[in-house]
């Protein structure tokens, strides 16, 4: 399986989906509140139906496990499968803010061995296809994250929320954390991975298809991802819920 291949062939296709959201975005976008309380749009549901279209292209025996589908959410037999967020921060893109972006990582033996994620209303492309292969695409230039230059600051954190539970405050202070700052969709794991933050730290919540993207490019760019005991994480678990996360850019390694 040629990984760097199947990623450049999608790259175009992750761009085309952008256009497409905030075209639908502009439109005005029909709302409707999910089973499980929160909100979905047209807008997730179309960019849903061209992407997953595009990659079973590209890749047509690879299943695919989608947020905004059925489809082999209950095979617990897959090792090889792409993990796919349509709209990952869908309030923002129902309220016309900037953080949504458009996911999917390609998980190999369980684990994430590639990962799309566009920031359309940011114009913020990231792709990843292997250790040392993690790139940012943005005003029609290419660069290597591992290569970004970072100044020396004090250690800033992403969090999910403005309140701090206790047991990640602990960890902040374990690392040195002085300043944390609140962003909500997957695009956190790209700019940490860009050393434009330096980690981010969450108890269990979500699931898969929304770090799968991420964690693989945080990880080529030298970063990590980990539990909070230091463990890897897995792909294909049975419920497809997270596990607590630990991120961090290769600053602070």
């Amino acid at each position: 399986m040629d990984i760097k291949k199947i990623v450049e062939d999608l790259i175009n296709s992750f761009l085309e989906a952008g256009e497409l959201s905030l075209t639908l975005r502009e439109k005005g976008l029909k709302k409707e509140i999910k089973s499980d309380n929160t909100p979905v749009s047209n807008g997730d549901l179309e960019v849903n139906k061209f992407i997953t279209q595009k990659i079973s292209e590209v890749t047509p025996d690879i299943p695919i496990i989608s947020e905004e589908t059925s489809d082999n959410k209950n095979n617990t037999q897959l090792k090889d499968f792409w993990l796919v967020d349509p709209i990952d921060g869908t309030y923002d893109y129902i309220n016309n803010l900037e953080e949504f972006t458009i996911n999917a990582g390609l998980i190999i033996n369980n684990k994430p061995v590639a990962g799309l994620i566009y920031a359309p209303a940011k114009k913020r492309m990231f792709y990843s296809y292997g250790e040392g292969s993690a790139f940012e695409l943005s005003n029609g230039k290419t660069s290597k994250l591992s290569e970004k230059e970072t100044k020396v600051r004090p250690i800033k954190f992403i969090s999910y929320s403005n309140k701090i539970k206790p047991e990640i405050q602990k960890i902040y202070q374990d690392i040195g954390v002085v300043e944390n700052v609140r962003m909500k969709s997957s695009l956190k794991f790209c700019v940490v991975a860009a050393g434009e933050y330096d980690g981010y730290v969450a108890e269990p919540r979500a699931y898969e298809w929304d770090i799968a993207a991420g964690h693989a490019i945080l990880e080529h760019s030298g970063g990590t991802v980990t539990d909070f005991n230091g463990k890897e994480i897995l792909y294909g678990k049975k419920d497809l819920k997270n596990p607590s996360l630990i991120l961090k850019s290769k600053n602070i390694l």
